[in-house]
């Protein structure tokens, strides 16, 4: 890692996670393979803010664990790229083990819970299918109809049109991840 860490992916450990090291890769890392409008990559790191938004949208009431949790959810893919959904289904085997192990180690090293735990799991899946709708519609060229059938329909309005846009229009790559550091550590000193 740029941090100077050595993450072993079979056997991470908490202590060589760096906040740093998961920001620069995941602002680096394309979601939707990259098939996506706009004159940069949509990122994971800017789809983990977009899901945080809307798991706090969801959620006003959560706790900074929480929050945390929903931010860090799709963590891995710093080392582990992101590997859209049908190719995980079809790839089976050791992967899940994989990631959860190391998103295992990316909870513990903020001093989170192992696992977000079942209920948790589901308010965080619940937003990571919302920012997937609304990333296939504003980004990656579906119809409404066509995410919904994929991921459901949202169930929150949208959030005002600035604000909004300003979630879901692609940043660049420093301020991608900038800004997944800045919303970790405003949560951060009360997890």
């Amino acid at each position: 890692m740029l941090s100077g860490r050595r993450l072993d992916i079979l056997d991470p450990s908490p202590l060589d996670v760096e906040l740093s090291d998961i920001a620069h890769g995941l602002a680096r890392v394309a979601r939707w393979n990259g098939q996506t409008l706009g004159d940069y990559a949509f990122s994971v790191a800017q789809h983990s803010v977009l899901v945080l938004e809307l798991f706090r949208a969801h959620n006003p009431e959560a706790d900074n664990t929480a929050q945390l949790q929903a931010l860090l959810h799709d963590a891995p893919e710093y080392v582990m790229g992101d590997i859209i959904s049908p190719f995980k289904a079809a790839m089976g085997g050791n992967y899940k083990t994989v990631e959860d192990r190391l998103l295992g180690a990316i909870y513990l090293r903020f001093s989170l819970p192992a696992t977000a735990g079942a209920a948790l799991g589901k308010l965080i899946k619940k937003a990571d299918r919302e920012a997937a709708y609304f990333e296939a519609v504003h980004l990656a060229g579906f119809s409404a109809v066509e995410a919904q059938r994929f991921f459901g329909a949202p169930s929150l309005p949208t959030f005002d049109v600035d604000q909004f846009d300003r979630l879901i229009r692609p940043w660049p790559t420093r301020e991608a991840q900038d800004r997944f550091i800045a919303a970790c550590e405003a949560i951060l000193p009360s997890a």
